[in-house]
């Protein structure tokens, strides 16, 4: 009842004067029916029925409810006082919502990032399944945890899930010829959608028949942002044909909008079963080959089991798995060590990845770093606050004079301050999705596009509430508390001699002015220090030049290159780009400089294995392009072909490491490739300056660098060629031409 009448009082009132005016003028008729006047019969109807106003706020006080109505006129009072000061309540909304908007945006991602749950039934059961071993061999996708082998003695053997599934990432080409055009896939198990309880938005689902064995015409399932990306939502996609690096998929189903895949930061298109991989990437066929780890396992815990426990379980069965998977073609020592290696599983419920060990700690950083701008914009606030309770202080001396409590004045001020921080986190609400979707696009590149869900939740929701309320407390009570400390008769006096602020007075305000001071000095000093570290960053000597230079990156898939002519069709790729007008210079390279991928292995010396350095493969001119310093010998040349006797170009870190030595020329070594293929012996020809190959803040690394002509595995799967261009013109001019030039080469 109370709460009904609450929030139609305006209908009740009305009600109730109504009924009370009825009962008025019955009696004033009667009255008059005796003879009396009418002014004199009126006043005797209202003299009989008593105060009528005060029966109203009697009926309306058994009828509401005291605590929130109150809270209601102070919220109306608070209102009409801000709608008297415009500026400052528009200052104080903007400082508030700009401070709440950057804190909220950052605790948004990092909910995104570490504490999201997966949209999935009964995420918390949810475990991965990874070994101890450090991956030899070739590696490839975002998650390489396991191998197929692996993979398949894992779900044979086990007994702590009910359901288990591998999945793996990949990039699928759309185009049929022409430019490439790569989409982010999976490959999944058959089991996949259904032990993580997705249902189909359209269509169906995987299943285990989905993913036998040699699958000859195989299915694909489809995201939902796919679907309206390249399809338009059109529900009758299912059944259309996708053609996945030139090899046709029918779609089979559409997942729902909530879901893009286990990977926290990353979200897929398109996924095909892991029975067909053989026929997309026949050369490689890492279904068969124990060495590819191109897999990641996860289960989901059986009721009444444990991490702890499946951990256990796995452990017991990994002597047998392991000896059971190890590639036939591993050396002794290595398989030793995987025989050795151990499974264990680990909580798998808000995804997995790698971004989250990446961007925690920054965004812990930055969360804190916008709290204390946050708190600097609170103390400012609370010293408008106090200067504008100062100018009050007459109306507030009054108000106490005449009876008002100082609880209730107290409750008044607080109501503004509360006004402020709702209307200030509800702009900073919508300020912080537009910021969160800022900083992802920051960090995010064109070969690896970050996907976050940023949608607000109940952790991001009760953050900002409790953010506002924080506020309102920080810069609103100490001001009404103050504002009200004063005796009237003082304030009285005081305003009437014009006041002047005591010491006492000021001492509140000058705490807030030293603690804005000291926050911002904290905010300058960390704000220079990140500018020290951008400019040592962008000044850092690298090893290479790279402005100018631009990366073409081609897919060799669509045309077909017989194994055996892919060094002769990189060579006339490169002769041709290396025509076009505007071109100074091309160069081969398996691996650009920051571009965010490696391949490392063991260095074999003397028969006894070394450490783990870094290798690429280039072609004749890659020092020279990239203006990488000769310490001693020679730049690969034509000298140096398939049947000439291997060699290599270290930087000195290799050969102080390797050889311990800066004089290697001439030093022979071997390098351990993968399992089944020889191992060449290398001469070291040439000694380059050492350079920071993947990251400005990595340490130097041992690197090896081998000519391309020399190449003696050109079917291993690489499907890639990346030529490095540079250019007398800006790169972007360049794009179209390189283009161009690329299609005439056969």
């Amino acid at each position: 009842m109370g709460w009904t009448r609450f929030f139609r009082r305006s209908r009740w009132d009305d009600e109730r004067a109504r009924e009370i005016e009825a009962h008025l003028t019955i009696e004033t008729d009667d009255n008059l029916a005796r003879g009396m006047a009418p002014e004199a019969a009126r006043l005797a109807a209202r003299r009989k029925f008593g105060n009528a106003t005060r029966i109203r706020e009697d009926i309306y006080h058994m009828n509401t409810i005291g605590l929130l109505d109150a809270f209601w006129r102070d919220l109306r009072y608070g209102a009409r006082v801000l709608r008297l000061n415009p500026g400052f309540a528009i200052v104080a909304i903007l400082s508030l919502a700009f401070g709440i908007g950057a804190t909220t945006a950052l605790f948004q991602l990092l909910d995104a990032v570490q504490f999201r749950t997966l949209p999935v039934q009964a995420p918390e059961r949810l475990v991965e399944v990874q070994t101890t071993f450090n991956q030899w061999g070739n590696i490839t996708g975002h998650r390489p945890r396991a191998t197929f082998a692996m993979w398949d003695r894992i779900r044979a053997q086990q007994e702590a899930f009910s359901g288990l599934f591998a999945w793996g990432t990949n990039r699928f080409d759309l185009s049929a010829a022409g430019e490439s055009r790569f989409v982010d896939g999976l490959w999944v198990s058959g089991d996949f959608f259904s032990v993580l309880g997705v249902p189909p938005a359209l269509g169906r689902v995987f299943t285990a028949r989905d993913d036998e064995r040699g699958c000859g015409s195989p299915g694909a399932v489809i995201s939902y942002a796919f679907w309206q990306r390249e399809f338009g939502g059109d529900a009758s996609v299912v059944g259309r044909t996708l053609r996945l690096d030139a090899h046709a998929f029918e779609i089979v189903g559409v997942t729902p909008a909530s879901f893009s895949g286990v990977e926290v930061g990353r979200a897929f298109d398109v996924a095909v079963p892991i029975c067909a991989e053989p026929l997309v990437e026949p050369a490689r066929n890492a279904v068969d080959k124990r060495h590819y780890w191109w897999l990641d396992v996860i289960g989901r815990l059986k009721p009444g089991w444990t991490i702890e426990r499946a951990s256990a379980q796995l452990a017991a069965i990994s002597p047998g798995l392991m000896a059971a998977t190890v590639a036939p073609a591993f050396p002794a020592q290595v398989a030793q060590k995987y025989k050795e290696a151990k499974l264990a599983a680990f909580p798998a419920g808000t995804g997995v990845g790698y971004l989250r060990s990446d961007y925690t700690q920054p965004l812990w950083v930055l969360l804190a770093v916008a709290a204390l701008v946050l708190l600097i914009a609170c103390a400012n606030l609370a010293n408008l606050m106090l200067a504008r309770a100062t100018a009050r202080e007459r109306e507030i001396a009054v108000r106490l004079a005449i009876g008002a409590s100082r609880s209730r004045i107290v409750r008044q001020l607080l109501a503004e301050s509360l006004l402020i921080a709702g209307i200030g986190a509800a702009f900073g609400v919508v300020l912080a999705r537009s910021l969160s979707g800022f900083l992802v696009s920051l960090i995010s590149t064109d070969t690896m596009q970050l996907f976050f869900n940023l949608h607000s939740d109940w952790r991001v929701l009760s953050f900002t509430v409790a953010l506002a309320a924080s506020t309102c407390l920080l810069f609103g009570l100490a001001p009404a508390v103050r504002a009200t400390r004063q005796s009237a008769g003082a304030a009285m006096k005081a305003g009437g001699r014009g006041t002047t602020d005591t010491h006492e007075r000021f001492g509140l305000r000058r705490a807030l002015v030293v603690a804005q001071v000291a926050l911002s000095l904290v905010l300058i000093v960390g704000a220079l220090l990140f500018v020290r570290t951008v400019r040592n960053l962008a000044t850092a000597d690298t090893g290479f030049r790279t402005d100018g230079v631009l990366v073409a990156d081609f897919d060799t898939r669509p045309a077909h290159i017989p194994s055996g002519r892919r060094t002769v069709f990189e060579h006339a790729l490169r002769e041709r780009i290396a025509a076009v007008p505007g071109v100074v210079g091309a160069v081969d390279a398996r691996i650009e400089p920051f571009g965010g991928r490696g391949w490392n292995d063991f260095i074999v010396i003397d028969g006894a294995t070394q450490s783990v350095a870094d290798e690429n493969r280039v072609s004749p001119g890659f020092f020279k392009m990239l203006e990488s310093r000769f310490i001693a010998g020679r730049d690969f040349d034509e000298r140096d072909t398939a049947a000439s006797p291997p060699v290599a170009i270290v930087n000195e870190a290799f050969a102080r490491t390797m050889f311990h030595t800066s004089d290697a020329l001439g030093r022979t070594f071997r390098w351990l490739v993968a399992p089944g293929d020889p191992d060449p012996v290398f001469e070291v020809v040439g000694i380059v300056a050492d350079t920071k190959y993947s990251d400005v803040r990595d340490p130097i690394r041992s690197m090896a660098y081998f000519p391309e002509a020399q190449e003696t595995r050109p079917d291993t799967g690489l499907s890639e060629v990346q030529v490095l261009v540079r250019g007398g013109v800006p790169p972007a001019e360049l794009t179209g031409a390189i283009t161009a030039a690329a299609r005439d080469v056969s």
